[in-house]
């Protein structure tokens, strides 16, 4: 059955990206030279660099000849697969001051690790609740914007006292183009932060927005994969559209832009929507081929949970075609927000726009979340929080549903 079988990444994202080579591959050995004299000899800090697109930039960057590179995520796990990744591949891992640390990137021992620590010369933080699932409730919510806004303001703090971050780097979102979700909407905080927080004088601070990356950590597609192994039915969003690249290509874009993106300018990936948009039914049929097996749809999860013994004796699997009705959800993928204009990057595969300030640290907004968060008592109106947050962000429009993914399969 499928368990036994060994997953070839490389033959899963060619079924979903329907593309032989990386679309980032023009850039990248055009720019080879670039790349590497940006890391060659700095000091290199990469913060949730375990998960999927931190890790996909860090086996990159280390083989730029850096002359140290820290490594900082919440999760052991994810520190000690990175670890196992660059120490098992071909040529091993060839940098001379290596680390990983099991930290906190907004907790006070990360301040104190900063103050003790030499000036790294490029900072790039991967460090987020990126689910809109994460606002469900005004606790997830809270949660949510502590890593999304206030802790980053804190660490871009202990930055600049300490004289890190010559170059700052820090992953966006698509969803922060004209936001829907209060998960975009705090990406799109994120991005304030990245530009106007305790940036250092003459600093460089570049983001980059992008969409779906395939059988990323927590992604549907990774879950199809689960789905299979545990026998269960697969599940997505009916007549629903979405962008993908590789894990790889995340790595790719992130290194482009951190590295080589100009200061106030927040890239991504130039996609044609009629050739790259990926109608997600379409996708997890080709994922049950790839196993042997045949797509049979269903609208309902009960249903489709009974039927499936006997379809997967007949070489069919389930699959459960759902309303795209919960909160936030957004049936289409942009780059570019409101008020937003395309520039040119310098880059054959990614384009630009220049950030455009919100009105969130001006009117506020962040100081008032930064007390949200901090609180462990008075009211909680999440109403009130989304009102300061929409108040701020050129077209923000909050999608609630009274619906979420914890209801859904």
């Amino acid at each position: 059955m499928y368990e036994t079988m060994r997953v070839d990444q490389a033959a899963l994202d060619r079924l979903v990206l329907r593309r032989e080579r990386s679309q980032f591959a023009e850039d990248l050995q055009r720019r080879s030279d670039d790349l590497r004299a940006a890391v060659a000899g700095k000091r290199v800090l990469v913060v949730g660099g375990g998960g999927t697109i931190g890790s996909a930039t860090t086996l990159l960057i280390s083989g730029l000849g850096p002359a140290a590179l820290h490594v900082v995520d919440q999760s052991e796990n994810y520190l000690a697969e990175l670890v196992r990744d660059l120490r098992g591949r071909p040529g091993g891992l060839d940098v001379g001051d290596f680390r990983t640390l099991p930290i906190d990137y907004g907790a006070p021992v990360m301040g104190r690790f900063l103050a003790d620590s030499a000036p790294y010369d490029i900072v790039m933080n991967f460090a987020a609740l990126k689910h809109v699932r994460s606002e469900k409730d005004v606790y997830s919510l809270l949660q949510m914007i502590d890593t999304n806004v206030v802790r980053h303001v804190r660490f871009k703090r202990w930055l600049a006292q300490g004289g890190h971050g010559a170059r700052y780097f820090a992953v966006s979102t698509d969803k922060a183009a004209n936001p829907t979700s209060l998960m975009g909407a705090s990406k799109r905080l994120m991005e304030d932060i990245v530009f106007d927080v305790a940036a250092l004088e003459g600093a460089t601070s570049v983001s980059a927005r992008f969409a779906n990356v395939a059988f990323s950590n927590g992604s549907l597609l990774q879950g199809f994969l689960y789905r299979l192994t545990k026998s269960q039915p697969l599940a997505v969003p009916r007549d629903t559209r979405r962008y993908f690249v590789s894990q790889r290509e995340s790595g790719e874009i992130c290194a482009l832009a951190a590295l080589l993106g100009g200061d106030g300018q927040v890239l991504f990936p130039r996609l044609d929507p009629v050739g790259e948009l990926q109608l997600l039914e379409e996708v997890a049929t080709r994922v049950l081929e790839h196993a042997g097996l045949r797509a049979q749809a269903f609208d309902d999860e009960q249903a489709a949970r009974d039927a499936l013994p006997a379809l997967a004796r007949e070489g069919r699997w389930p699959l459960l075609l759902t309303p795209l009705d919960t909160s936030g959800e957004k049936p289409y993928e942009e780059f570019v927000g409101h008020g937003e204009e395309e520039i040119d990057a310098g880059l054959a595969t990614l384009g630009a726009v220049r950030h455009l300030r919100s009105r969130a640290i001006s009117d506020g907004v962040i100081a008032m979340l930064e007390d949200a968060v901090g609180r462990v008592d008075g009211d909680l109106d999440k109403a009130a929080i989304v009102a300061a947050i929409e108040s701020a962000i050129p077209n923000f429009s909050h999608r609630e549903t009274g619906k979420n993914l914890d209801e859904r399969l």
